[in-house]
């Protein structure tokens, strides 16, 4: 059998030529993680006595208000040690539903780290400092919160510490939520920041339940992280679904990407962490703050501990037939913290130093032996890489993948384009790539 020939437009690199070797910078971000940090975090957030959305707005002591205030003050300590490289803010609207039955203001807090070259063009990381009890009503009485969601705010706020004393290509976003246990507002006033100010976001990394190891089925995991991303994009349209379900890319949204584009960087960089991609947007029947910024059409995956304990999660602090129930810090577990969140870190910088996908990508070769693809010149990118996989193929390999020496065409010759998926990444001279990015409106980053 005859082997395919591939023919570009400028000579591919050979595959030996383009192995990947780790950046160093990425290296030192995994390393710089300290769990006591963490843990300073989160016994803070739990000494707030409850951060329910109805809860207290004024005591500097107790309630949403005062975690809120303390959250913005770390934001601005953190930006003063890198002279103002952050500008924080907290966007905030009135809002009512079935869950905040006396209209309420969800405020979230947010610091944004300006990108150098591609400013518009944004990632961000995101999780919500409200906690609830038993009783989704009760603002008044205890709920710790410290795993659900004081443990992605802790990474959150690690986050902006360690890459803030450096400079991306795109704008970071490091975003503490409020309202996500009353209906997911938080989320939406995020969403509703982003598209007022005409940011490109690449990618959204929600953090929500990351730090207990013991689930409630008695298995510890500590090697282990959920990746959630959705599969047909929420706002899809009618004419999009038609393509969609035509060329065959329920598996190849842009969050999708992004669970493979954070698999990989695990392998490389958190190797005692393994991400499990869950191939839904979000836990059976439950949701997160990531749903609304893909109902916006933002890429936005949930990262979530592998196996929860649910007499930890939503529940009263008691004992009860010899269980013990509440978020309480007992149940967070650092140093399983701290891989989850230098695998964050590590996935925010690969993001913002790398260019973005590239947009306009485009396949032709039906009734072909051959399959060409063509897409639009990404900023800052200097090269491209080709790749193709079997249908029944969950990941991209690399040995199914070619350079293009910077051409933004080429042509595989002896592939059929009815027989495998295909895509394409941007890459910079000193190695620094872009999640793949699929053909047609289904596994575009960026929409119109």
């Amino acid at each position: 059998m005859r082997a395919p020939v591939f023919a570009l437009t400028l000579v591919a690199l050979p595959l030996a030529a383009v192995a990947e070797v780790p950046h160093p910078e990425l290296a030192a971000i995994a390393g710089s993680v300290n769990p006591e940090g963490l843990r300073e975090t989160i016994e803070r957030l739990a000494d707030f006595g409850t951060r329910h959305t109805l809860s207290d707005t004024v005591s500097t002591t107790r309630g949403i208000g005062a975690a809120r205030r303390w959250a913005k003050s770390r934001f601005e300590a953190i930006g003063a040690l890198c002279r103002g490289c952050l500008v924080v803010d907290t966007p905030e609207h009135t809002v009512s539903g079935p869950r905040i039955p006396t209209p309420a203001v969800v405020q979230d807090v947010i610091a944004i780290q300006p990108g150098t070259t591609d400013p518009d063009r944004v990632v961000i990381i995101s999780g919500h400092i409200d906690s609830r009890n038993s009783n989704i009503l009760d603002s008044t009485h205890d709920a710790p919160g410290a795993n659900d969601d004081a443990s992605g705010v802790a990474a959150v706020l690690e986050a902006a510490r360690i890459l803030s004393s450096r400079r991306f290509a795109a704008t970071v976003v490091y975003a503490v939520l409020s309202g996500e246990e009353q209906g997911l507002y938080g989320g939406k006033l995020l969403a509703d920041y982003a598209r007022i100010r005409r940011w490109r976001v690449e990618a959204v990394l929600n953090n929500d339940i990351i730090g207990g190891t013991h689930g409630q089925d008695g298995r510890v995991v500590d090697n282990e992280v959920r990746v959630f991303s959705e599969g047909t994009r929420a706002d899809e349209t009618s004419a999009e679904a038609v393509d969609r379900r035509r060329s065959g890319a329920e598996a190849d949204t842009p969050s999708r990407e992004i669970a493979r584009f954070m698999r990989g960087l695990a392998e490389a960089y958190t190797p005692s962490l393994r991400v499990r991609m869950i191939l839904r947007s979000d836990r059976f029947g439950r949701g997160g703050d990531q749903l609304p910024m893909q109902e916006a059409g933002y890429p936005a995956v949930r990262i979530t501990e592998a196996d929860e304990n649910y007499t930890r999660q939503h529940q009263d602090v008691r004992v009860e037939g010899g269980v013990a129930y509440g978020d309480v810090i007992a149940g967070v577990d650092f140093p399983y913290l701290a891989k989850v969140t230098a695998l964050n870190t590590v996935t925010l910088a690969a993001l913002a130093s790398a260019p973005p996908p590239p947009d306009d990508l485009k396949l032709a070769g039906a009734v072909s032996a051959d399959t060409s693809l063509s897409w639009a010149p990404a900023p800052g990118a200097s090269d491209y890489r080709v790749w193709w996989r079997e249908t029944t193929d969950p990941q991209w390999r690399e040995d199914q993948s070619l350079l293009t020496g910077g051409a933004t065409t080429m042509t595989l010759k002896g592939i059929n384009i009815d027989d495998y998926f295909f895509g394409v990444s941007s890459r910079t001279a000193d190695g620094w790539e872009s999640p793949v990015e699929f053909p047609g409106p289904a596994g575009a980053f960026f929409r119109p």
